[in-house]
């Protein structure tokens, strides 16, 4: 039997670890595990690719290219972000990066420098 939790939107029993993500192969839907997401009292800990705790301020890099939402640009593996700011949602970094400007990030597409 497998341990990983039920889809959040189908509900599917039959979801599957797929590296970084948790996907469900009933709907499609991808999302981060738990785990990612720790708790410290009343603060929330967010923890990069490589599973190291992230704070404000942060420099990290972009682990694999990804897509620029509303634009047919790219932004490219080993691209670095500095001074990172954490916030709460499904995008939980938020930054500005140079040549395409304000942009939200999610934290397991970065690692730490």
């Amino acid at each position: 039997m497998s341990n990983l939790p039920n889809c959040p939107k189908c509900h599917s029993e039959y979801t599957y670890d797929d590296g970084t993500l948790l996907v469900c192969p009933e709907c499609g839907y991808e999302w981060t595990s738990n785990t990612d997401l720790e708790t410290d009292g009343d603060n929330r800990v967010i923890k990069d690719a490589n599973r190291n705790v992230l704070n404000d301020g942060d420099t990290v890099t972009v682990i694999k290219d990804l897509k620029v939402k509303g634009s047919s640009s790219v932004l490219k593996q080993g691209t670095k972000v500095k001074n990172i700011r954490l916030v709460d949602g499904d995008h939980d970094i938020d930054c500005k990066i140079a040549g395409f400007g304000a942009m939200k990030l999610k934290s397991v597409f970065v690692k730490k420098i």
